[in-house]
């Protein structure tokens, strides 16, 4: 595959990187920014939330720029969904000067050719992202086989309706919780 005109590894001197750089997003005097809406709807901190945001304009980069589709990330398509629901902001401003064209987002067919198309296009935009940036940050950027067969298993829950338990800090709990009864039973055994 050829290198889209233009790319390099560092694309500072590509004008839609520079306004891509520069570009904000949503109004400025917005009292819940972009980024902290994007964290609050997500679960995120506000450092991971701005993370993503900079990857968003990675992906809008690609997007704009390679010579094939692009398919985002899980993460880095929550920021894509969340701006365009300002829509004054993305169709009147973004698109026409900070990418100069439209960029739209369209859903699967659904299907086993859909599944295929979307998996290598993933893994596509994944080289294509090594080739301009560098290496991708993996908690942002899941390996293909992680992105399409797992990602997509993710439900939106409020908290109201269940109750929500960190894995990680759950496991540490359990083994707490019932660390005196694995001494019992161990202590039995050994008495035997």
């Amino acid at each position: 595959m050829s290198k889209a005109p233009g790319l390099s590894r560092a694309p500072t001197d590509h004008p839609v990187w520079t306004a891509l750089f520069h570009y904000s997003i949503g109004p400025e005097d917005a009292e819940l920014s972009f980024a902290e809406r994007l964290a609050r709807e997500n679960g995120w901190s506000r450092a991971t939330a701005e993370r993503v945001i900079e990857e968003y304009k990675r992906f809008c980069f690609l997007a704009v720029t390679a010579d094939h589709p692009v398919t985002p990330s899980d993460q880095v398509d929550q920021a894509w969904h969340l701006h365009l629901t300002y829509t004054h902001d993305y169709w009147e401003r973004f698109c026409p000067r900070i990418l100069g064209r439209a960029l739209h987002h369209g859903p699967t067919a659904g299907g086993r050719a859909e599944g295929h198309r979307y998996f290598t296009q993933y893994a596509e935009t994944l080289r294509s992202y090594e080739r301009v940036f560098g290496t991708p940050p993996a908690d942002l950027w899941p390996d293909a086989g992680r992105r399409l067969l797992e990602d997509h298993k993710a439900r939106r829950v409020h908290p109201r309706d269940a109750f929500i338990l960190p894995r990680r800090p759950f496991r540490i709990a359990l083994l707490v919780a019932f660390a005196p009864l694995f001494a019992l039973a161990l202590a039995l055994l050994l008495r035997s």
